[in-house]
Order: C-alpha cells, then structure tokens, then sequence
C-alpha cells in the first residue's frame, strides 16, 4: 500500500496539473495563503501539522483559504491543497486520510454521499443525520454548520419583485398564469427535486393551464439564466443558487421558500476524527469562523472574485483583517 505521503505529492502534482491547464477563469492560488498571526499573539495549534483542501468552485476555495490562513495564524503548519479538481477528489482524500479539513454541504453529504430521497426540510436535524452517519461510517466529525446556506432558489429582478409584489414563492403561485413565467438549467429541470417538483408543492403543475405551461419555462445554460433573470426576460423569475456573487452583482431578489420544499445546503467544517481528537482547538477555532458566515457576506465574497476578479488568497485574508480575527 503506498504511504500517505506518497499519495498526498501524487494530490499535489495533480492539483498543480489542473491548475495549470484551467486557461481562463478562477484560478485557485492552489498552495498559497498569506501569513499572519492572531491578534493576541496566541499560538493554539503550535506544533500542529494540518492539510486543508477544499473543491474547485469559488466559494469551496475561498472556505479553503479562509480555513488555510486562520489555522496557519493560530500556528499550525498547514499543507494548502484548496482547488481540488471536483468534488470526488477532496472527499477522497479526506476519506484517504490525506486531508485534514474539508467544508462540505449538508446537502451533499445527505444526497450524494448517503443517496438518501428524504427531503429534511430543517437545517438543525438535517446537520446531525449527516453527521451521526458521517461519524459513524466515516469517523468524519461535522462541526456545527455556519450561518450559510448554499442552496437552490428563485430570484427574480428587483423591479420585477416590485412590480409584482412578490417576496416567496408562494406570492409567484399567486401570481396570473402569465406572469409565472421561469428560466432553469437543464440539470434542475430534470432533478429529482428540483423544478417540477417544486412547482407540484406550490400548487401550479409544470404542463398545467392553471399551472405553469411548458411555454413558461426557457431552459438555458445556469449561466444565462442570471442575466435572463436580471433583465427580465425571458423570464420572470430563474433558477439561483442563494450565495452566487451575481445575486449582489446583479440586483437580484432571492424568494423566501416559504413551503420547504428545498432541502438545506448549511457550509460545514468537516475534519477528520483522528485529527480533532488530536486538535481539540480546532474545534472553537473552526467555529468562530463559521459564526461569521452568513449568505450576505458569501455572496459578497464571491462576488469579489467572481465578478471583480480578486484572487481568493486575498479575499480570504482582507475578510479575515476585517473582522479582526488575524493581524
């Protein structure tokens, strides 16, 4: 069996691979964070050895950093592999013992990880069956999830949010039949909770004269359906995920689900159980970064890299100055 150490080079020059051969777009700094130190000068994890990845989209990178430039300001050597090409590679190292912290989504662990159909609509009880199952098959503790929520939603303009009187979803199946007019992505058109089953738990059947009719809906790559969104046409309401930079960018009304319908995508700190017995600190460590996150602060994050193209190091490190949390 090869060893660790042979396995976490063989992530590194993959990681460094991908990285090189992105071409355009984010970036991840792969292996880079700034070095500071906490403001009392206090070194809790002093002697500490610790490896953070995180998955290749914005918000997993810039957890990552965030995560990488706080432990390693408390005093503990940290291996930075945030940028890992999709989200199998940094749960497989994890689960390989190659990584050490990881931000996942209650969501993902539930759905992809357990393959399980239950909608859990509370984002409490949905946490602890992740993490009672996660302990348990995994030996993966997953810390108290931060005040975030990645998860699916509808947005719509916020002069068409006026125009209409609309802050829910519920205000949308209120609406005449046709002004319930939607852009969505093929995937969450086709997912097995995703739109149609939504619209079956407003009340307004997909295909239904007195529901939303097919010629209601545009499907289009998740990309445009912001813009779309954003101008109001063709659409008035399209497909979102709740902490998107462009939600701020673009002026966007996230709608309240007000029916429960989309299952909880809560970020949480997930570290592996040899390690945080090792390192209780980790755990209030960990946690004073999570009671800052909130889906405000995520979109503007995001947004920051996203739109005004700044890498996710500084991002990370400016955010963590800011609220005085290093120096």
């Amino acid at each position: 069996m090869r060893s660790p150490r042979a396995r976490l080079l063989t992530l590194l020059s993959a990681f460094a691979l991908a990285t090189a051969l992105t071409g355009c777009g984010l970036v991840s700094s792969s292996g880079t964070f700034h070095d500071a130190r906490l403001p009392d000068g206090a070194r809790p994890l002093a002697g500490a050895k610790l490896v953070v990845t995180s998955k290749s989209f914005t918000e997993g990178v810039l957890l990552g950093k965030i995560t990488a430039t706080y432990l390693a300001a408390a005093g503990a050597d940290v291996t930075d592999l945030t940028g890992a090409p999709g989200s199998a590679s940094s749960r497989q190292a994890q689960l390989n013992g190659d990584a050490d912290v990881l931000w996942e989504y209650t969501g993902t662990g539930w759905v992809n990880y357990h393959n399980q159909t239950e909608t859990i609509s509370d984002p409490t009880e949905l946490w602890q069956r992740v993490h009672d199952v996660e302990k348990r098959e995994h030996d993966l503790e997953w810390l108290p999830p931060a005040n975030f929520n990645d998860t699916y939603a509808f947005g719509a303009s916020t002069p068409n949010a006026e125009r209409l009187k609309v802050r829910s979803l519920s205000d949308v199946a209120a609406l005449p039949v046709p002004d319930r007019t939607f852009c969505v992505d093929d995937e969450f058109f086709s997912r097995a909770d995703g739109f149609i089953p939504m619209l079956r738990k407003y009340g307004i059947p997909y295909n239904d004269p007195n529901g939303v009719p097919a010629g209601n809906v545009t499907r289009m790559d998740a990309g445009v359906v912001y813009t779309a969104t954003a101008k109001g046409a063709p659409c008035n309401f399209g497909m979102i995920y709740t902490t998107d930079g462009r939600v701020k960018n673009l002026n966007l009304v996230v709608l309240d689900d007000d029916a429960k319908f989309f299952l909880p995508y809560s970020g949480t700190a997930v570290v592996r159980g040899a390690v945080i017995d090792r390192y209780p600190q980790l755990r209030p460590l960990l946690g004073t970064i999570s009671q800052h996150l909130t889906d405000e602060l995520m979109q503007d994050l995001n947004s920051r890299v996203d739109i005004d193209g700044e890498d996710p190091a500084d991002v990370a490190y400016d955010w963590l100055k800011s609220e005085k949390l290093i120096e």
